[in-house]
C-alpha cells in the first residue's frame, strides 16, 4: 500500500459494481481494499484499519447495519458510507442509528461518491484526501478537451461541442480506460433512464466517436448491458 494515499475499504457483494467503484477510486488517488460480504469485510477492517468504509446494506452472512454495529464496538471514529437500494425513512434512520455517517442510494454517480468520501476525510481528519484532478484541460490522445469551453482541439482545429456532448465526454474522461455505467449518466443528464433517453445517449456517443476518429488510438467501446469505455 502507498502510505500517502487514503485507504478505502469497499464491502459490496455485487462483483460488477465493486469492480467499477474500485477502478474509479484507484484512478482518483485512493488505495482500495475490497470484500464481498460482511464477514470478510469485518476481517479486512481489523487487519488494515482503513480511513473510510463504503459498504452495501444487503449482504450475505452479515448485513451492513449489523457489521457497522460490530465495528462501532471498537472504533467510533472511522467514517462509514452506506450504499443501498433502500430509501425508506426507517431504513435511513436505522443506518444512522447503527453508526453510519452517510447514505448513498443506488444507482449513484461515482462523482457523488468521491465528493462524499473527500468530505468525510476532511471532516474526520483521518487522512488528507487526494486533490481533485484539474478539468480545465483534459488530454485525450491527440486532442485537448476543455469542458468549460465545450471545445475539442487537435492540430489547431477546434470542434465546438453542445452542452450535452461535452457533459457525456467529460464523464467518459473521468472513467478513462474504465467502464462508464450508462444508467447513472442517464439519470444525471436526462433525468430518466427510459428507452428513448437511452437511444438519445447512443446518438451522442456516435457523435463523439466521429469527432475523435482522427486519432486511431482513441476508441469509445460499448460494454454490453453496462455502458461505455473510453480507451486512449
Amino acid at each position: 500500500m502507498n502510505p500517502s494515499q487514503p485507504v478505502i475499504l469497499l464491502i459490496e457483494d455485487e462483483w460488477q459494481l465493486a469492480q467499477i467503484v474500485k477502478d474509479s477510486l484507484e484512478t482518483r488517488g485512493f488505495t482500495m481494499i475490497c470484500a464481498a460480504d460482511g464477514v470478510e469485510g469485518l476481517r479486512l477492517f481489523r487487519q488494515h484499519k482503513p480511513d473510510v468504509i463504503v459498504m452495501d446494506v444487503m449482504m450475505p452472512h452479515l448485513d451492513g447495519f449489523s457489521l457497522t454495529t460490530e465495528i462501532r464496538k471498537t472504533d467510533r471514529q472511522i467514517p462509514i458510507i452506506f450504499l443501498t437500494a433502500k430509501s425508506q425513512t426507517a431504513d435511513v434512520v436505522k443506518g444512522f442509528e447503527s453508526g453510519g455517517n452517510d447514505y448513498l442510494k443506488k444507482p449513484f454517480s461515482m462523482d457523488e461518491l468521491i465528493v462524499r468520501i473527500r468530505s468525510l476525510l476532511a471532516r474526520f481528519g483521518h487522512h488528507p484526501a487526494p486533490p481533485a484532478p484539474s478539468e480545465d484541460e483534459i488530454g485525450i490522445g491527440q486532442f485537448v478537451f476543455q469542458p468549460h469551453k465545450q471545445t475539442l482541439t487537435r492540430n489547431g482545429y477546434t470542434e465546438f461541442l453542445s452542452h450535452r456532448e461535452a457533459e457525456v465526454l467529460l464523464r467518459l474522461c473521468r472513467h478513462k480506460n474504465q467502464v462508464m455505467e450508462r444508467r447513472p449518466v442517464l439519470l444525471d443528464l436526462w433525468g430518466d433512464d427510459n428507452f428513448f433517453n437511452a437511444r438519445s445517449m447512443d446518438v451522442f456517443i456516435t457523435k463523439l466517436r466521429r469527432y475523435l476518429k482522427e486519432d486511431p488510438k482513441i476508441q469509445i467501446v460499448n460494454i454490453r448491458g453496462v455502458g461505455y469505455k473510453l480507451i486512449s
